[in-house]
């Protein structure tokens, strides 16, 4: 069949994008990259800009792991032993012993009794919380949580939901008070770091007003944080977001494999009676392929590299090279949200001004992107710049030039 009645309207719908300015538009293709050399990080070809390279600024490899010799040697050799792909999902052709592995060594990374893997964070967070809300269950989430969240809640149908203001701890208490009587279990849901910001969720206060509440609910306020760009970039030893605040473990932390640790895949780590259920449970886990055995041997390597002497030193120049950017903005007159975080926005406050500031970057050989309503709120139209540790200080400062000459461009 042509499709033709179909492919009209879905073209108007698209065309509707393009005139509200929200569509996202033609996305880059990298056909090369070149290695890191002469004092500056690995530079990226694109498909119709011939030999021009260019600096990434909007990858969520905050390790620089994703190029690492040892990380894709391990892929590399596990692939060859156990096959590209892993044929079938686990329940029905069986896991592989990097999988559990991997698995293993995640719990331990976060002090927890059990991990799992999901083929991405977004499964991960989509199948723990609709698996874990039923009829007699409320959800409560901060307003600016990402998209797998809120589609999650969608899905999942709880009893009740409500959304308290960002980072607003008074609001979050007034809820969980005001739930009372109406479920019998409560979901308070947060990213770590929120990643159109940068900031973090004060997971140590979360952790305490939930405590507070528990003995209320007859089958307890449980918390579950998305640290997907927490974990690997945030905190002491890159433990994420908790360990930044310092704060008692949540209930259920989501991480990812595909930011910090440069690979791929999503994970789930808890206490073992609920990593069991959700691999009873969790159809995005039970009916979709794992990651391949190579990915999980990869992971592990980087998690290797993360917990030794080299992962210190990574996230020791990662923090430099943030805290430089920071201060370079500042200097120029940018107005950014400070923080810890490699995330580091700036923000413009209009969506014309973003576009044209994005495309003045990309003449200028910087990849970096616009954030336009309503991938955020009206009037928090930003650039999204995220810091990784195979840059350099060159880098940085090459950016910074750049940023310089785009605004003088006006």
């Amino acid at each position: 069949m042509p499709m033709d009645r179909l492919a009209g309207v879905v073209e108007g719908l698209v065309a509707g994008l393009e005139e509200q300015g929200t569509a996202k538009g033609a996305e880059v293709v990298v056909r090369e990259v070149i290695p890191a050399g002469d004092g500056h990080g690995p530079r990226f070809l694109l498909e119709g800009q011939g030999d021009k390279p260019f600096i990434r600024m909007n990858a969520n490899s905050y390790l620089g792991l994703s190029l690492h010799p040892e990380v894709i040697e391990a892929e590399e050799v596990t692939a060859r032993a156990m096959g590209a792909g892993p044929g079938a999902v686990r329940f029905i052709a069986g896991t592989h012993i990097q999988h559990v592995a991997l698995e293993r060594a995640l719990a331990d990374f976060h002090g927890r009794q059990e991990g799992m893997i999901f083929s991405s964070a977004y499964a991960a967070v989509v199948s723990a919380l609709v698996s874990l809300t039923d009829k007699a269950t409320f959800v409560l989430s901060d307003e600016l949580n990402h998209n797998c969240i809120i589609n999650a809640i969608r899905m999942s149908r709880p009893a009740g939901k409500g959304i308290f203001p960002h980072l607003d701890m008074a609001a979050l208490d007034r809820q969980l008070e005001g739930a009372k009587g109406k479920a019998r279990r409560v979901l308070v849901v947060t990213d770590g770091i929120f990643s159109m910001r940068g900031d973090h969720a004060p997971v140590d206060e979360i952790m305490e007003i939930a405590q507070r509440h528990d003995p209320d609910y007859p089958e307890n306020v449980v918390v579950v944080v998305d640290d997907s760009h927490g974990v690997g970039a945030f905190g002491a030893t890159g433990r994420g977001t908790e360990e930044y605040t310092n704060s008692a473990p949540c209930d259920i932390l989501v991480g990812t494999l595909g930011k910090a640790f440069g690979v791929n895949g999503g994970y789930v780590v808890s206490s073992a009676p609920v990593v069991r259920f959700l691999r009873e449970s969790s159809p995005l886990y039970i009916y979709s392929n794992p990651i391949t055995a190579g990915e999980a041997a990869a992971a592990m390597k980087s998690l290797e590299i993360l917990t030794g002497p080299e992962g210190a030193r990574r996230l020791s120049h990662l923090r430099a090279l943030t805290r430089r950017f920071e201060a370079g903005l500042l200097k120029r007159g940018f107005e950014i949200i400070p923080g810890d975080h490699p995330i580091v926005p700036i923000m413009v406050r209009g969506t014309t001004e973003t576009r044209r500031l994005v495309a003045a970057l990309f003449d200028a050989g910087v990849l970096a992107t616009g954030l336009a309503y309503p991938v955020v709120p009206r009037g928090d139209e930003s650039i999204r710049f995220q810091i990784n540790a195979d840059h350099t200080e060159a880098g940085i400062d090459q950016v910074l030039a750049a940023l310089s000459a785009s605004r003088a461009q006006k």
